[in-house]
């Protein structure tokens, strides 16, 4: 049971901010559900191996914090052969870590609170469009801005997977409205296979800023929130499976998988049962729901798309409240280093583009040069 309330947890949470994401550097709407379905098998394989083989339970999930940072790369223009070619790097670097301990140490070496306000600046705009949506498509919106509310009251855990729920119901309301009819061949799943494009531009302006938010946001609170519970995570294995896993499922339209973070808790806590060396299980138990779940990714994909304009990225914006505030909050926490945090966070949430990079790579190389020249020697 804990397996299968992590994965639709895990599932049903965030797959609105992977297909927002994915087609915001130019997937289309088949592209989008073979990441969609790429991403859940692949990290459904990783999940069980790294459970079955290590005996502990280690959950893995999608880069959520890393879709949200594709969101707001649309005005980048990139190609989705180059944005293939991207996320690609992006396991490389993630595997690379756990084959090449220097790496991981360079990586260490980048401030928690810098990396924390890039990724804010980078989910500030996702997280306006519930309250832009309001003023274009009220009718629409505000019944799932309201069950979301009654459940944050009622049930926290339950709160996002309801709102994506009323909007999937909203959007298959739309569809019968308008009279749309997907053909039962719409609906099965399928990898699409994507030739990659290596270019510099897509390096710097997607496969860093994607590299550093998945690890500093996922990976390595994932590893945290399996130490509260006493159990060691296995990082050079664990890297190497998602790193990999992660290429793998770019060549589909994947962007990045990692260890999960908010739910590895379900499968490592006391919901998994007393016996601690048996809640292996139960992550292992999370990777078969989560392949059933991906079995619906056409079909979840066909009502987004079917849905009003505006709706998908209100419920996932909705979806990122909770990362938004944690992330904002741990960015700013130090005032040692409140200004060059301030100042990435404004930059990655101006949406600039400089010589075909975007806002967040800048942010990252702004905030490291102010704390530089600015913060090194503070008190």
């Amino acid at each position: 049971m804990a397996g299968l309330i992590t994965a639709l947890v895990g599932y049903t949470a965030s797959f609105a901010v992977v297909l927002t994401g994915l087609k915001a550097v130019g997937a289309t709407d088949s592209q989008a559900a073979s990441g969609l379905f790429a991403l859940t098998i692949a990290l459904a394989i990783c999940a069980f191996a790294l459970a079955w083989f290590t005996r502990r339970p280690i959950t893995t999930a999608w880069s959520t914090p890393g879709a949200a940072l594709l969101a707001g790369s649309a005005a980048l223009n990139f190609g989705w052969n180059e944005a293939v070619g991207a996320f690609i790097m992006t396991g490389l670097l993630i595997a690379a870590t756990g084959a090449i301990p220097w790496l991981g140490k360079i990586l260490a070496s980048i401030p928690v609170p810098l990396a924390q306000a890039m990724l804010a600046g980078v989910l500030l705009k996702l997280c306006l469009a519930p309250f832009v949506a309001l003023s274009t498509i009220p009718l629409y919106v505000a019944p799932i801005i309201v069950i979301w509310l009654v459940f944050l009251r009622l049930s926290p855990r339950w709160a996002v997977p309801a709102a994506m729920g009323a909007a999937l119901g909203i959007a298959g309301f739309t569809m019968a409205q308008s009279g749309n009819v997907v053909s039962a061949h719409e609906l099965l799943p399928t990898l699409e296979f994507t030739v990659p494009t290596f270019t510099v531009a897509a390096f710097s302006g997607i496969t860093l800023p994607l590299f550093v938010v998945t690890m500093a946001s996922q990976n390595v609170p994932g590893v945290a929130v399996l130490a509260s519970f006493n159990y060691e995570t296995p990082w050079r294995s664990s890297m190497l499976a998602t790193g990999l896993g992660s290429s793998v499922a770019a060549l589909f339209g994947g962007h990045a998988i990692n260890l999960a973070a908010i739910s590895a808790a379900l499968a490592a806590g006391e919901e998994a049962g007393a016996d601690r060396s048996r809640r292996w299980i139960a992550a292992a138990s999370s990777a078969v729901f989560y392949i059933l779940l991906g079995l619906a990714s056409a079909s979840i994909t066909a009502l987004a798309t079917a849905s009003p304009e505006g709706l998908l990225e209100a419920a996932a914006g909705l979806a990122l409240f909770a990362t938004l505030g944690a992330s904002a909050s741990s960015a700013l926490s130090d005032p040692r280093s409140r200004m060059s945090s301030l100042v990435a966070f404004l930059i990655a949430g101006s949406g600039l583009s400089f010589a075909g990079i975007g806002g967040a790579f800048w942010a990252l190389l702004t905030g490291l040069g102010l704390r530089l020249l600015l913060e090194r020697k503070m008190p």
